[in-house]
């Protein structure tokens, strides 16, 4: 029993939703037969072996798949260890900083933006971005993550110094235009923006591409499975959904049609993906330094365009679509 697992665990059980493990043990034992006392020992077992944490033990379903298959699947532990690797701290910030990020990639960023700070000197620059073409503008914490910490206004007769002080109120120190995404994707949802996520990988001074998701709003303004949306495969080669989507909360069943717009999700296909695939390899060597980044894109009418790059891409949002322990994809890289 190693010291670092044991500190794992002990953040583990600190950080956990105690609401959601009640609700996985009752489905696992529902499921199993076993009792709630026997899958949680069996789950804190798992964090010394398969270095995952309390809750992937359910979301991997690792109650009901057979024990051989365990070790395919990469949990929290093996996960942070390896983007430490692959995106040293040192180098991080440019990812983690919201704000270092819309200035670094600008060129495929593609709206308005500005600071709070940008626009208690210059107001004017809050007149242009409350009188952008969307209606709406995003309020962000440039240090927020898994899309917590974001605000969608209506930006209907707001001034500059009502804007201030939402921003201000929020503990908001970012600002952005509202992308108005491609009609397609609004065909499949128009809660929120519904982001693809694809996993780049450096190697050698290229650019592999490791997998692409696409994560769809079910009546939320934003996309994260964290708030309940769900999350699809899509085919590399041809942009489109390859399977039916899945949520993070496994009593949920998977959909293969839209709860809300009743649109198809298998064979969905995500509009301009040569596009897509495109300024994701030029953007990926713009932070070679970071090797391993899960890239957010936004599809408009006009093009494809960066939302945000993650150092510490979901382990969930790639593997549960797939239904697969997908650790051996990484492992080659180490």
């Amino acid at each position: 029993m190693s010291l670092k697992k044991l500190v794992y665990l002990g953040y583990y059980l600190k950080n956990i939703d105690a609401k959601k493990l009640s609700s996985f043990l009752k489905y696992a034992k529902m499921r199993t037969g076993k009792s709630r006392l026997t899958l949680f020992l069996s789950a804190i077992k798992s964090v010394f072996v398969y270095n995952i944490s309390i809750l992937e033990y359910f979301q991997f379903r690792f109650f009901e798949i057979k024990r051989e298959e365990h070790f395919n699947w990469a949990g929290t532990g093996f996960m942070f260890e390896y983007q430490k690797k692959m995106n040293p701290l040192r180098v991080r910030s440019v990812l983690e900083n919201k704000i270092l990020f819309n200035k670094h990639f600008n060129a495929y960023f593609g709206r308005g933006f500005a600071t709070i700070e940008d626009i208690k000197r210059k107001p004017e620059i809050a007149e242009k971005l409350i009188k952008n073409p969307s209606g709406k503008v995003v309020l962000k914490n440039s240090l927020g993550q898994a899309g917590k910490e974001i605000k969608v206004l209506d930006n209907t007769g707001m001034t500059p110094s009502q804007l201030i002080n939402i921003m201000r109120s929020g503990k908001f120190d970012l600002v952005e235009e509202y992308i108005v995404q491609h009609p397609e994707m609004m065909k499949l949802s128009s809660a929120g923006l519904n982001t693809i996520r694809i996993v780049t990988q450096e190697v050698n001074g290229n650019i592999e591409i490791v997998a692409a998701r696409l994560r769809i709003t079910i009546n939320s303004v934003v996309d994260n499975l964290a708030a309940g949306n769900a999350a699809a495969p899509v085919d590399l080669e041809s942009g489109k959904i390859s399977g039916s989507a899945v949520f993070s909360d496994i009593t949920k069943p998977d959909i293969s049609v839209h709860p809300v717009s009743g649109a198809e999700i298998p064979g969905f296909q995500i509009p301009l993906w040569s596009e897509i695939i495109e300024m994701i390899e030029k953007a990926a060597l713009m932070v070679p330094e970071n090797r391993s980044v899960g890239w957010d894109i936004a599809v408009t009418q006009e093009g494809p365009l960066l939302v945000e790059g993650n150092h510490n891409w979901c382990k969930l949002l790639w593997q549960l679509p797939v239904k697969q322990g997908l650790k051996g994809q990484l492992l080659k890289y180490l």
